[in-house]
């Protein structure tokens, strides 16, 4: 969890919030760190949460987790992790055997069997939804990252679709949080993924922008970030916009106003 984001962001573990979804894009850098650290906020906030992983392995999201104060392992052997490995489901569903239960997996459409992503959908509201004796605070869906969707062959309307009935169940009938993480293309050229990124920052409550610097790379200085704030998606008022710039370090990212970097002043 990085201490200097929530407070530009005004969040605290003690008041995650309920009922947002979150939008991450990067251009032209890796916006990752912004998933390690929702991860590590939700869970230390007690949340449930559903960890759709698309892009790297447990064991990689583990490590950088137990840098910013968590345990992966820890959390998902009590319960309060949900983990979708999805280059492992990937493997299983093209290579390994059928289901013995006969159930469709999360990440069914790559059998051309189906070209929805309800089954995916089906595995978000079966883990979010909340057991008999549940403690956990409201429940959250990650997913990291969206763009790979469509990599594997889903439609961007699918995509969308997968998204919009997420958000009428996690956050509007549990009244959780959604944070997902879109890549961007650097010169615009993916036109189905600019498409979704867009599609998705008119419904989204906080936007979270890194994006590399246009005079390329710094030692000091990483990227910048902008920051969003929606203040009613049915409000005409305009949005809330900061921007500053970050430097990655190995337990922490510090950010700072333009111009303010250690290394300039």
């Amino acid at each position: 969890m990085l201490a200097e984001l929530n407070e530009l962001l005004g969040a605290s573990p003690q008041r995650p919030g309920t009922g947002k979804f979150t939008l991450l894009r990067d251009t032209r850098t890796d916006g990752s760190f912004l998933v390690h650290h929702f991860l590590s906020f939700y869970l230390r906030a007690g949340c449930k949460v559903c960890f759709v992983a698309l892009l790297q392995s447990f064991s990689h999201y583990n490590i950088v987790a137990q840098k910013l104060g968590v345990s992966l392992t820890a959390t998902r052997e009590r319960g309060q992790l949900v983990f979708l490995e999805g280059l492992k489901s990937c493997l299983d569903l093209l290579f390994g055997e059928e289901e013995p239960s006969g159930e469709p997996r999360p990440l069914q459409f790559l059998s051309g069997s189906t070209s929805n992503l309800k089954a995916l959908f089906d595995f978000v509201r079966t883990s979010l939804t909340p057991a008999e004796g549940d403690s956990w605070q409201g429940p959250v869906l990650l997913v990291d990252d969206l763009s790979l969707l469509l990599s594997l062959g889903a439609a961007p309307v699918a995509v969308l679709d997968f998204i919009h009935y997420c958000r009428v169940v996690v956050c509007s009938q549990l009244q959780g949080n959604i944070v997902v993480l879109v890549h961007g293309s650097e010169d615009g050229a993916d036109e189905e993924n600019e498409l979704l990124g867009t599609a998705l920052s008119h419904h989204s409550d906080l936007i979270l922008w890194a994006e590399g610097l246009a005079t390329g790379f710094c030692k000091d200085i990483h990227g910048e970030i902008k920051i969003i704030k929606r203040l009613s998606l049915q409000s005409t008022e305009q949005d809330v916009a900061q921007v500053y710039q970050y430097k990655i370090q190995e337990k922490n990212v510090t950010f700072f106003a333009r111009g303010l970097s250690a290394a300039v002043l």
